[in-house]
């Protein structure tokens, strides 16, 4: 360089600042924040939504305050710990790993929140939307690497889980069970005349059609204990509950009003109902299922076999995989429900079991639901009057018993609407209507054997029914419009003190006029409004009904008496015996095993066979199901349930079973009646 002349300035860039203590760390904050976000809109959010709409669930499992309390937070927390244990794991293997293991936890929760959002927003089900939810999380997960803006939205959504868990404790019909206001319900002012012994019995999703034999009378055939129950009380044919979902229905037979409010199914909500009326001149002993409008200053409850913090977390994380589902599915924890039988419970645990063949008999004992069995323990005299309350979920789904008692098992996902199945659905219930029947029996032998028989007032009816018509299956607004004879009518008998004779009254019956009656024969006061109208009073003049699907909403619906509905002939192969027949084809039966060793003494028997046939075996072909050589069942093949399942056969008669290996045989019915074995595997 030239003397005189200036050096260049130096142009070259200054090193880089050292990182300002702590910026990591709030770097960590914000992908916390991010996955809290997500796992709130993915599990947190949808499933408290769902518990938060059905306080049944927390009811029915008699679930405390601190229990559900722990559920939320668990609900609201754990979900996050393994996304961030898994971040700070990550981190140890450098800051691009962090980076690249939290863009790929982005992109698993928002695939995960779009299965949700495709499902309830677009016809794409399955597979198909599995693959669109994982572009969809592919393409958010690019973005979330690329640009900031959705990250900044994703730490301003981390306000969301403490939001649903707000809703879920303040907002939601829930929250009466969790933060119960005290409410003083009124009771009843008595007035002159007997007191009589009340003995009510609420059974649950039991048409009334479904007892009816053809001529239109209760099948005594079928159902001896219901026609005995009959030919000794006054039967309201006409009768019809007002709504097909036991949370609305009961309160309303209990309080005598509409439903007007989404309330809960608890005391706060109705303080003013039967035990609070009955309970200031009346003992109340209540074994209630679904619902908590018995306070505790009327009675305590009996605890439960099924409740307790893990039964919650159990039942929540079943709801869950249903919520999180590429499926369509029924999201209702009332579906889950059902009742203990004594032996799960534990009662009797020491009883040796019974080695001689009278095991028809003896299930009746072991698999009687102990919620029954604690009802029959109560009905004794006494010197007080005294309301002997119990809702028993019979028959209600999950269906799983015999007429005799004995249990099966089935699938849980077994489909009950569509072509064969719902045909299959309400075999299943009729038989375990048999078995309620006999829960019947077993309460009028034990008020005749204790002598309340003659002095009680004593009511049998149900909430609701249900539909077992074709694509029109189940109790909501679709199964009313088009199936109403059986959703809304109910078998209803009352028997007054000291009636001998059975007599039928065909006036318009709703179940608001359940209280009225009660207080008419009581001769009680009741200290408020109410809609229904005692049926010791004029009949109503006209024949129109409510009914709600939801409250406040009443829907008019008219008709008498249901006729019973048309039922197939059953096939004369039922019943025959089968020798050997010639082969020809196969099929694959999915609890075959369950025939290798039966052991009919503990009250289980395989008679629900399920499984599958080749494709090239056309829908409609006719399967005889044999066992130990007599056929037990004959049903349609049919398309593919979304198991792969074209065949179930229900075998209510338990005589075809043998203690030890049974013999299980499937044949294809050919159109001249002829029959090939399948070989089977």
């Amino acid at each position: 360089m030239a003397e005189g002349t200036l050096s260049p300035p130096d142009v070259r860039p200054a090193p880089p600042a050292p990182p300002r203590p702590g910026r990591p760390w709030r770097a960590e904050l914000g992908r916390l924040f991010e996955v809290v976000a997500l796992v709130g809109l993915v599990v947190t959010q949808p499933l408290l939504d769902v518990l938060g709409r059905s306080p049944d669930f927390f009811l029915f499992h008699r679930a405390s305050r601190s229990d559900i309390l722990l559920l939320v937070a668990l609900i609201a927390i754990a979900p996050t710990l393994p996304f961030a244990l898994l971040g700070a794991v990550s981190l140890v293997a450098g800051r691009a790993t962090r980076a690249a293991v939290h863009t790929l936890l982005v992109g698993l929760l928002l695939a995960a929140l779009a299965v949700q959002v495709g499902r309830h927003g677009t016809p794409l089900r399955g597979v198909p939307l599995l693959l669109v939810a994982v572009l969809v999380g592919a393409v958010g997960a690019a973005a979330h690497r690329r640009w900031r803006a959705p990250g900044r939205v994703l730490r301003v959504a981390a306000l969301g889980p403490p939001v649903f868990v707000g809703l879920f404790l303040f907002a939601s019909p829930a929250s009466a069970v969790v933060l119960p206001r005290a409410h003083a319900g009124a009771a009843g002012v008595a007035g002159p005349g007997a007191h009589p012994p009340v003995v009510m019995i609420v059974l649950d999703e039991l048409p009334l059609v479904s007892l009816l034999g053809p001529d239109g009378k209760i099948d005594a055939t079928r159902y001896p204990h219901f026609a005995e129950l009959a030919q000794g009380s006054t039967w309201y044919r006409n009768a019809t509950g007002v709504s097909g979902w036991t949370p609305y229905a009961l309160p309303a037979m209990l309080t005598g009003r509409y439903p007007a409010e989404p309330f809960a199914p608890h005391y706060s909500q109705y303080p003013d109902n039967l035990f609070t009326a009955l309970g200031g001149l009346y003992d109340v002993k209540a074994e209630e299922s679904i619902t908590r409008l018995c306070p505790p200053s009327r009675c305590e409850q009996p605890a439960s076999p099924e409740q307790g913090f893990g039964v919650l977390v159990r039942e929540s994380g079943r709801l869950l995989r249903q919520v999180t589902a590429p499926v369509d599915s029924r999201i209702d924890p009332e579906d889950s429900y059902r009742e203990l039988t004594r032996a799960e419970a534990g009662l009797d645990a020491a009883e040796p079991v019974p080695a001689d063949p009278k095991f028809r008999w003896d299930t009746l004992d072991d698999n009687q639901p102990v919620r029954f069995t604690s009802f029959l323990a109560g009905l004794r005299p006494s010197s007080r009057p005294t309301l002997h309350f119990l809702h028993l979920l019979m028959p209600h789904s999950p269906w799983a018993y015999l007429p005799s008692g004995a249990h099966y098992a089935a699938p849980e996902d077994l489909p009950n609407d569509g072509v064969g199945w719902v045909d299959l659905a309400r075999q299943r219930h009729l038989a375990q209507l048999g078995y309620t029947d006999r829960l019947i029996g077993e309460t009028l032998r034990t008020l005749r054997a204790t002598g309340l028989y003659d002095k009680a007032l004593v009511l049998v009816t149900a909430d609701h029914g249900v539909s077992f018509r074709r694509d029109w299956q189940g109790r909501g607004m679709d199964a009313i419009n088009h199936a109403a004879d059986q959703v809304a009518w109910v078998p209803m008998f009352v028997k007054e003190p000291g009636q001998r004779a059975g007599r039928v009254d065909d006036r318009n019956w709703e179940h608001v006029d359940l209280l009225p009656t009660i207080a008419d024969y009581t001769h009680l006061r009741i200290p408020w409004r109410m809609d229904g109208r005692s049926a010791r009073q004029a009949p109503r003049a006209g024949a129109e009904k409510r009914f709600y699907d939801r409250p406040g909403q009443p829907v008019p619906i008219t008709g008498g008496v249901p006729s019973p509905p048309a039922t197939p002939a059953p096939s004369p192969l039922v019943g025959t015996r089968v020798g050997e027949r010639p082969a020809g084809g196969r099929a694959k039966v999915a609890n075959l095993a369950a025939f290798r060793a039966v052991d009919p003494a503990h009250g289980e028997l395989p008679a629900l066979v399920w499984g599958t046939v080749p494709a090239a075996v056309p829908d409609g072909t006719m399967l005889a199901v044999a066992v130990n050589g007599t056929v037990g069942a004959v049903v349609p093949v049919v398309p593919p349930d979304r198991g792969g399942r074209r065949f179930a056969a229900l075998m209510p008669d338990d005589r075809l079973f043998t203690a030890g290996a049974n013999r299980l045989d499937l044949y294809r019915v050919g159109a001249d009646g002829a029959l090939r074995r399948l070989a089977l595997s």
